[in-house]
């Protein structure tokens, strides 16, 4: 069985498993480099678990940066009744999307 965690980064906690590639906040690091994350929240290796307190010790999870993008354009409108004022602005939220290289801990 493959060792999962779960990591913290950008606000948000993510479920990651060795290999896997996805898509997190916008990480201020050059694309096709190594970022190793030591906010480790859990760690599962087969049958043994180790939950943190907030975080374990020693746990470790290297990502490797593959790029950075934009995520798909989203549209926002805004309406004031009886004034006839509107307003239509699109959004596209930064990301990195990274893989996750080895799980220590």
């Amino acid at each position: 069985m493959a060792k999962h965690a779960v990591i913290a980064t950008g606000g948000k906690q993510y479920l990651v498993a060795e290999g896997q590639i996805f898509n997190v906040e916008k990480l201020l690091v050059e694309a096709k480099s190594t970022l190793t994350l030591d906010k480790v929240l859990l760690v599962l290796d087969g049958e043994t678990v180790k939950v943190g307190k907030p975080s374990v010790t020693g746990a470790k999870v290297a990502l490797e940066v593959l790029e950075h993008g934009l995520g798909k354009k989203l549209y926002v409108e805004t309406y004031k009744a009886k004034t006839r004022k509107h307003r239509k602005i699109g959004h596209r939220q930064p990301f990195t999307r990274v893989k996750v290289a080895k799980i220590t801990g």
